[in-house]
């Protein structure tokens, strides 16, 4: 496993708990940059996070030291819309999600409608009222396709944990009886297979940073990348004790990971 992530390629980075938390940059992040630009390495940011447009996260990373294009950035929200406009083109979307995330489809020509639909999709949505959460419920239980951006349980905070697209789908199963049809982002193969897409390498070329075992690190079973579990974020050690999902490596945080490949690299 050593052998492997010292000759990853490309490295698909997590942001909420890995390489910042809330407005600040955790420990190593910019060294992490340094280090893969000295081995002449590629990284891609890949969250399951869909609240924000792409360019939100692009601006937000860049204010906090790391100038940083769009186009080093892959929401579950930006592959579930570019998803829609190869498999359900011209399809009528009911979408729970933020403004920001509305523009996110807008943007790869998705029709989002309020009545009507042809399939509904979850995203995380910090605007969410009850009328549209039970709007939702109503669509999911006609047996209308259904799919989530991810299946987060929380989104991490400085002050701890919100309620993400996870804990909504729990909502909607207690009152529909049925799981979505399809999850896109993260652990799901087809994210992955998007950020190689994007990034011009193969999946095999790849390696996941992250701070969720449910997500970044399950990986590993979908696409059989290696990953690294960083410590500054959801998952602490004590949670690796009975876990289905085992990261290759494990680190405290992004000062370790590129201590490590400096090293090794």
């Amino acid at each position: 496993m050593n052998e492997r992530l010292a000759q990853a390629r490309g490295f698909l980075l997590d942001m909420d708990g890995t390489f910042y938390l809330g407005n600040r940059l955790l420990a190593g992040a910019l060294r992490f940059v340094e280090v893969l630009a000295e081995q002449r390495k590629d990284y891609l940011f890949l969250t399951n996070n869909s609240s924000k447009h792409r360019r939100q996260y692009a601006e937000k990373i860049s204010r906090l030291g790391l100038p940083t294009p769009e186009t080093k950035i892959l929401t579950s929200g930006e592959a579930t819309a570019r998803y829609l406009q190869l498999s359900h083109c011209g399809a009528n979307v009911f979408l729970v999600g933020t403004p920001a995330l509305e523009e996110e489809f807008r943007d790869q020509g998705i029709r989002l409608v309020a009545d009507a639909p042809d399939l509904v999709v979850l995203g995380f949505d910090t605007t969410l009222t009850y009328e549209r959460l039970w709007r939702l419920c109503d669509l999911v239980r006609a047996g209308l396709p259904y799919i989530a951006t991810h299946a987060d349980f929380n989104c991490p905070t400085e002050g701890g944990f919100m309620p993400d697209v996870g804990s909504m789908i729990a909502l909607v199963r207690a009152s529909t009886g049925r799981e979505p049809d399809l999850v896109v982002g993260k652990p799901n193969r087809m994210i992955v297979e998007a950020a190689a897409q994007k990034m011009e390498l193969p999946v095999e070329a790849l390696a996941m940073i992250g701070d969720r075992l449910y997500t970044d690190i399950a990986l590993g079973q979908t696409t059989g990348i290696p990953t690294v579990l960083v410590l500054s974020g959801e998952t602490h050690r004590a949670d690796l004790v009975g876990s289905p999902f085992k990261p290759d490596h494990v680190f405290d945080d992004l000062a370790a990971v590129a201590e490590w490949l400096a090293a090794h690299g």
